[in-house]
């Protein structure tokens, strides 16, 4: 586990070293030009929190799932939304990044009162698409019981595969990356994040990732759902 991230170097102009993944986890195809226009609009909603009713999700791990571990890092700059994303270690190439329907704030509030449940919901596909679930484009969003809003995966975008090698060498941990110099971000421009180890459970029509506390200690506990309603 490396020291926090006030000691990593602000550095985004570095050569990345990250691994690729194999071929046969990358996206066979590129979104179409219509898809992608609705991500980049996706950016402009705004972000609902009316009360609504936690969905239905499974309780525990699932019995009949595939475990595996990953590393998964939550990260935004403090007056931005918060993004996910999922690499198989740290030293590779995200597998899936996804922008939250939250501001990095109102998480780190979440957080720091204890446990954090964050649910993401898509409408089934008929049994003869094989979409893969963490491809899906859009997902319905509940942290805690709210409804949030939409989130949306993207493909890593340059930022993204800077701030993942910034954070290479750091295994878990939390802290602050200092801000861009390229970027006017104001007073508010470092980049806050939580990096940690997470099991994740594949099921059908559900995926969740369990974060792992280090050495069995007490922190935040947080579980993230992907679920095909």
């Amino acid at each position: 586990m490396a020291d926090d991230a006030a000691q990593h170097p602000n550095n985004f102009s570095q050569t990345l070293t990250l691994e690729q993944r194999s071929t046969s986890s990358k996206k066979k195809n590129k979104p179409s030009k219509p898809l992608r226009a609705f991500r980049n609009a996706f950016r402009s909603f705004p972000i609902i929190a009316p009360a609504c009713k936690f969905p239905s999700l499974p309780g525990g791990r699932f019995p009949d799932g595939k475990s595996l571990r990953v590393t998964g890092t939550l990260f935004g700059y403090r007056k931005g939304r918060v993004s996910l994303s999922i690499q198989d270690n740290p030293r590779t190439v995200p597998t899936a990044v996804v922008e939250l329907a939250m501001q990095t704030q109102a998480l780190q509030k979440e957080m720091g009162q204890g446990m954090v449940r964050i649910a993401m919901e898509c409408e089934k596909r008929p049994d003869k698409d094989r979409t893969e679930l963490l491809e899906e484009p859009l997902w319905t969003m509940f942290c805690n019981g709210r409804k949030m809003g939409y989130s949306a995966r993207r493909d890593p975008a340059g930022e993204d595969l800077h701030v993942m090698e910034v954070l290479r060498a750091v295994s878990m941990g939390a802290g602050v990356l200092p801000g861009r110099p390229d970027l006017d971000d104001g007073p508010d421009g470092e980049l806050a994040y939580v990096r940690a180890h997470f099991d994740r459970v594949v099921s059908k029509d559900s995926e969740t990732l369990y974060m792992v506390s280090p050495d069995g200690t007490s922190g935040p506990d947080v579980s993230i759902f992907f679920v095909r309603v």
